[in-house]
């Protein structure tokens, strides 16, 4: 395979880093897509299916132990490899499953994987941005996004050839080991790691953890109310414009549309506002923008104000993960570990959460709660110790 060779050794970083966030977005939405044809061909309730995505949700949940011990062991770098390796042999695996109790046990083992894989990436992206002194880290959470892409398009365009899953998934397991290939490449090596972000500093103390501090438990509110934000409004938000705000069939789906599109956008150019105005500030505005936004759009009502109101969640919310996991990452390891696995905990337990709320009273109810989670987001941001802005540290030399 040809490989790109890029002579600067931050961008050749960023780009490895990069294969490794799309990959994930890419993995994650290609099985997602083929939901509907796993549930015929193993002949599925919908209430089986549920189940189904809850075994990958609850083995990336209770991952945390396990990713852990493999960040001491193994270090960011091999453990990214391994568990991308892995991630791409999941894709056959499942699509050859024979029944039920494999495909659930397959979808455990993949919420691990994307557990270590998630921790793993995030601990190198912070590494490299600690290293080189740039941001980088809310351009890396945008190639998640795109990832997402890329797999919708494939899923497309091969169901448009042939209705084989086998087919499919083989096919996006050969393009996700050739990214696994590129990133080997440019990966920070352990030499190259510092030890807090990396975990390999921590071998000594292997098989021990120590109590979260309070910052920590901070990071872990925070990360796990953002990504209920940012997964609720993925989920609902096409319900709510057409059952609500009572929106045209046209019109509803634009709401996932805009809240993805307006978070890729900003995590475009969210790196800029971190070396402008801080870590701490791009949170704090972020979130109180994407809640106070998305109450204005309630109080509204229609599809328009709903519309700008998802823009407004879009937009604030997109830098909240990448910020928190380099503070994170900045508090050693476990923290990363611990603050990662609240993070996919909080996206999906999100939207269930949404919907119980909405069953008690009504999706509007349901949508404050999502603004209510963005201002817990704020709430948490004051209370975190963020990397100061660069314009900042010039100041203060």
């Amino acid at each position: 395979m040809p490989v790109l060779r890029v002579r600067d050794p931050f961008h050749r970083g960023q780009l490895a880093i990069a294969a490794l966030f799309c990959s994930l977005g890419f993995q994650y939405a290609t099985w997602a897509s083929r939901i509907p044809a796993l549930k015929d061909e193993l002949g599925l309730s919908a209430a089986e299916v549920g189940v189904l995505l809850m075994a990958a949700g609850v083995g990336a949940a209770v991952s945390f132990p396990v990713v852990a011990a493999l960040m001491r062991r193994l270090g960011s770098r091999r453990l990214a490899l391994v568990s991308a390796l892995c991630l791409a042999l999941v894709l056959p695996a499942l699509a050859v499953a024979p029944n039920y109790p494999v495909a659930l046990l397959v979808m455990g083992v993949d919420g691990v994987l994307v557990g270590c894989l998630n921790v793993a990436m995030n601990a190198q992206g912070a590494a490299l941005e600690a290293r080189f002194e740039r941001n980088a880290m809310a351009r890396l959470h945008a190639t998640f996004s795109g990832g997402s892409l890329l797999a919708a398009l494939l899923a497309s365009g091969t169901t448009a050839v042939t209705a084989s899953v086998t087919a499919h998934f083989a096919a996006a397991a050969t393009i996700l080991l050739l990214s696994l290939v590129y990133a080997r490449t440019g990966l920070l090596t352990a030499e190259q790691l510092p030890a807090a972000t990396a975990g390999e500093g921590e071998k000594k103390r292997a098989g021990k953890w120590a109590v979260p501090s309070r910052v920590t438990l901070w990071m872990c509110v925070a990360m796990a109310f953002g990504t209920v934000t940012e997964g609720a409004m993925n989920d609902w938000s096409a319900l709510y414009l057409e059952d609500v705000a009572e929106a045209s069939a046209e019109l509803a789906p634009l709401g996932i549309a805009v809240v993805s599109g307006m978070m890729v956008v900003a995590r475009l150019f969210a790196d800029g506002w971190r070396s402008r105005w801080g870590d701490g500030r791009v949170v704090l505005t972020g979130s109180a923008l994407a809640g106070t936004g998305l109450i204005l759009a309630l109080l509204s009502g229609g599809p328009v104000p709903a519309l700008l109101g998802f823009a407004c969640v879009g937009l604030g919310i997109a830098a909240v993960t990448p910020c928190v996991y380099v503070a994170a990452a900045g508090q050693g390891s476990d923290s990363l570990t611990l603050v990662a696995a609240m993070g996919t905990t909080g996206l999906l337990a999100g939207p269930p959460l949404i919907g119980f709320i909405a069953h008690a009273s009504s999706l509007v109810w349901g949508f404050a709660a999502v603004a209510a989670s963005a201002l817990v987001v704020a709430a948490c941001s004051t209370r975190i110790r963020w990397t100061p802005a660069a314009t900042e540290e010039l100041s203060r030399s």
